[in-house]
């Protein structure tokens, strides 16, 4: 699976397909509403498995000056390249890469669909990830699904037990609650979480 799920021509053949009913074509809602309560504009951003990359448009539309997303499918990075050349090298850096073989220093990291798209086996290797990508005071927030799919193929879901258990070695958990303002389809089914890694 970990082939699977780290393929770049697997997920490639999803954009070039259009085959991805996980793009909900606009912000999540409950990220743009942290998004829209962030005073610092300066701080170092990246959003993991970018996809059409709606939360950093949002963020440039918001002034952000330091964005970076990455995503493995050639395909919709080079949409993104073309959609916002104007603001890269500027605000914006686009990464077609795997995210675990990214390094940089962040104040925030954004998940939103990435973590349910990678196996449940890389499942802490994501989060030690994530822990080395962040500054000491950095913060991981975003959704992760709370409900199993029951499939043997992404989107892959669990339970807020599993992610404290899972967690909790590397970050403090701030908040992990079901979120309130969740698109309809996912209402009661997302956790808004807030992590910060532990020193």
């Amino acid at each position: 699976m970990m082939e699977m799920s780290l393929d770049k021509l697997f997920w490639d053949s999803l954009w070039k397909n259009n085959l991805t009913a996980w793009d909900l074509k606009k912000v999540s809602p409950p990220i743009k509403d942290y998004f829209d309560k962030i005073e610092n504009k300066d701080i170092a951003i990246l959003i993991p498995g970018c996809g059409n990359a709606y939360e950093a448009k949002y963020l440039l539309e918001l002034g952000f000056t330091n964005v970076t997303i990455i995503d493995i499918a050639p395909t919709v990075v080079g949409t993104l390249l073309n959609e916002l050349d104007a603001y890269i090298g500027k605000q914006l850096s686009v990464v077609c890469g795997d995210f675990f073989k990214h390094s940089g220093q962040y104040d925030l990291i954004v998940e939103q669909t990435f973590f349910c798209a990678l196996d449940k086996q890389l499942r802490k290797m994501y989060v030690q990830k994530m822990k080395s990508l962040l500054k000491t005071d950095g913060q991981l927030v975003g959704l992760l699904f709370d409900i199993d799919f029951g499939k043997p193929h992404p989107p892959f879901g669990g339970n807020k037990e599993e992610y404290v258990a899972l967690f909790n070695q590397e970050f403090a958990i701030n908040y992990m609650e079901t979120a309130t303002n969740s698109v309809k389809p996912r209402l009661g089914n997302e956790l808004w979480i807030e992590l910060n890694p532990l020193k």
